[in-house]
């Protein structure tokens, strides 16, 4: 199994924009083949401030999930309301950061 964590801080206000552009991602997403949770989260206290958490069988279906059309859809979306972002590939024994 390999974990995907992304932690995305939208510019001041635009947390609500990130969570309504990021519902048809999710669809879409959990339909792929290999992935087997993918989730948003929001720190309460800190309404811009995001995380991803996806769980998926392999690496392989985690570069597939990278070249999904619903996904570059979002990235492009997302270039005016994040401020920041950090994706971390979790495996068994290491952690890409990318």
């Amino acid at each position: 199994m390999v974990y995907v964590i992304a932690y995305l801080k939208a510019h001041a206000g635009k947390g609500d924009d990130v969570v309504a552009l990021a519902a048809p991602l999710i669809e879409a997403t959990r339909k792929e083949p290999g992935c087997i949770s993918y989730d948003l989260y929001r720190k309460p206290a800190e309404p811009d401030t995001l995380v991803f958490i996806e769980n998926w069988t392999d690496r392989a279906a985690v570069d597939a999930h990278f070249a999904e059309p619903h996904l570059e859809a979002f990235q492009a979306a997302m270039a005016d309301v994040l401020a920041d972002a950090r994706i971390e590939v979790v495996h068994s024994e290491k952690i890409e950061v990318i």
